[in-house]
């Protein structure tokens, strides 16, 4: 079936990746229908056990964008200029993310984005249908099997194509696997996270400074906040599952609050209801997805966390998601078959999602550990300086990352390691007043690095 026949197009899962995508397919005329397990969400309350807000960065602006819904988003943006770090002893301190007034990340509440992304769907002429779960895909008869959430009504679901961006645990993931279509490895992360909520302090005010990421970085382990519109935080602690320090050792009501009041005193002092909160909600886990074979037979495509489910210490797994999206639209231009088109998709999109993932396992350690270390941050005030004197030729890994989206997660770990390395010869080189030689630097860079030029599309090649 080629894609030029404008079929039926069935996409699994509406929570943040499925509407965007589904809505960028009705764009072009596609017949498309969205299928969701939970209920509606501009009817129903978010569900337990996923993220309160998120991180939007210009990476995921993009395919928001090109699907006509940013201006429908802004309003629900805010923006975080860097990372407020509160050490334990100290006033907190602003490590800033860029250098440029438009270098900054946003943060947005899941359910708000969600509803926005439904609504336009829907608009588009997508079908929607809420509260069928689809549990498999069989090769042999090319059918989705589905459940009814209430009757538990099994049923096929004949597909023309069929696009799954049902999360990380994909029923449909499951299924190229048993096929012997897909390998995939689930990396778990030995930390595990729990969230809870900063009220707001007086007369509605973030009782926080709200332009930041909030970080309490402790070497083993750290809580970090992000802003929420109606002046809470959303508070995720993130800590091992099992040793000295861990989950498993604040079991009780005692050690809870001595683990509370030794690491995050500041934070007690605004949060009376911290406790409860922590008793009270669930652990999450984490894990790196990783998948080889996302496709079969143009029947069936696997699509973000589906297909490259990553850890959240980048702030990347819905921009990844939504660049997903982006670039299956862009290769709609070019292919007419389904089968040709999934399969460069994978492609050209596989190692950048492994990239990604490597760089996402990284942060992690960054953001707890290494944003405390003074050479840390004087490694990053050195690329600042180069950024600022080579700015065609070094771009801090980060900013790469989060302010670039012309330059692919997989090209950002390449030039980030090179990067790496540049630094520290010249961090060894320094003139006895601290000052780097810029002939040197120069020549470094001129050695490794090619200049960054504009690219309308660089996840196609």
């Amino acid at each position: 079936m080629s894609a030029a026949d404008r079929c039926a197009v069935t996409v699994i899962g509406a929570g943040l990746t499925g509407p965007l995508l589904a809505l960028l397919l009705a764009r072009r005329g596609f017949e498309v229908i969205l299928i969701e397990r939970r209920p509606d969400p501009r009817t129903s309350t978010a569900a337990g056990g996923r993220s309160i807000n998120l991180a939007l960065s210009a990476r995921g602006i993009r395919p928001l964008e090109r699907a006509g819904v940013f201006t429908e988003v802004m309003p629900l943006l805010l923006p975080m200029r860097g990372r407020m770090v509160h050490e334990l002893s100290g006033a907190p301190a602003l490590h800033r993310y860029g250098q440029r007034p438009e270098e900054i990340n946003y943060s947005i509440g899941r359910a708000a984005l969600n509803r926005v992304l439904v609504d336009a769907a829907e608009r588009a002429g997508v079908t929607l249908r809420f509260e069928q779960r689809c549990i498999g895909f069989d090769p042999a008869t090319q059918t989705a099997r589905c459940v009814e959430e209430r009757s538990g009504r099994e049923f096929t679901l004949e597909c023309d194509t069929l696009i799954a961006a049902d999360g990380a645990g994909s029923p449909l993931r499951a299924s190229l696997v048993a096929a012997g279509v897909c390998e995939v490895s689930v990396e778990p992360l030995d930390h595990d996270y729990k969230e809870m909520t900063l009220p707001a302090g007086p007369n509605g005010l973030h009782a926080l400074a709200p332009e930041a990421l909030h970080i309490w970085p402790r070497g083993g382990f750290m809580l970090i906040a992000l802003p929420n519109p109606d002046g809470t935080f959303t508070l995720t602690l993130f800590l091992p599952r099992t040793g000295q320090v861990s989950f498993a050792e604040l079991q009780d009501a005692n050690a809870q609050r001595r683990f509370f009041a030794e690491q995050f005193p500041d934070l007690i002092a605004h949060h009376a209801t911290l406790l409860e909160d922590f008793r009270r909600n669930s652990q999450g886990q984490l894990a790196t997805v990783r998948a080889r074979g996302w496709h079969l037979d143009g029947r069936v495509l696997l699509l973000g966390d589906a297909a490259h489910a990553i850890v959240p210490f980048h702030g990347q797994g819905m921009n990844a998601g939504f660049e997903d999206c982006a670039l299956l639209d862009a290769l709609l231009e070019r292919y007419r078959d389904w089968a040709v088109l999934y399969a460069e998709f994978e492609r050209l999109r596989r190692p950048n999602t492994d990239a990604i993932a490597q760089m996402a396992l990284e942060n992690y350690l960054e953001m707890r550990e290494r944003v405390r270390d003074p050479g840390f941050q004087r490694l990053k005030q050195l690329a600042f300086e180069l950024e600022q004197r080579f700015p065609k030729q070094f771009i801090p890994r980060y900013s790469m990352v989060m302010f670039h989206p012309e330059i692919s997660y997989l090209e950002a770990l390449r030039r980030g390691r090179i990067q790496a390395s540049i630094l520290e010869q010249l961090d060894r080189r320094r003139a006895p007043d601290g000052s780097i030689d810029p002939l040197i630097a120069e020549a470094l860079l001129s050695a490794s690095l090619p200049r960054v030029e504009p690219h309308p599309d660089p996840q196609t090649g």
